[in-house]
């Protein structure tokens, strides 16, 4: 009956770590998008655009990156198209494709639940 319970115990324990682990591990790559976004976001946009949620509707100028996110037809596609087309209001920014999806994730990152 000891060992039993001990098996049960270690079993519950080991599931216990691998779901904290996939947790933690799921979290860390997806933080570290947003950060890397986030980073092209402040050097490259943030001039004209209010890139976080807290300054949401700060300006009457470009849309900020909240209100973006939270359009009905934001996608991932549809932001990559977006800045690979050249716009009259905005600048000519040349990103490589890794840059690219960071700014994309960051910014759907930004969407209310």
């Amino acid at each position: 009956m000891t060992r039993t319970i001990w098996i049960r115990i270690v079993l519950a324990a080991a599931i216990a770590l691998a779901a904290l682990l996939l947790i933690r591990l799921h979290n860390a790559s997806g933080a570290s998008t947003d950060s890397a976004g986030y980073r092209l976001a402040a050097a490259w946009c943030r001039d004209c655009h209010s890139i976080e949620a807290a300054t949401a509707g700060a300006s009457r100028g470009p849309p900020d990156f909240t209100a973006v996110a939270n359009r009905h037809a934001t996608t991932a596609l549809s932001l990559r198209v977006f800045l690979q087309t050249s716009h009259p209001s905005m600048p000519n920014i040349i990103l490589r494709p890794d840059e690219s999806d960071s700014l994309v994730n960051y910014i759907l990152s930004l969407k209310r639940d």
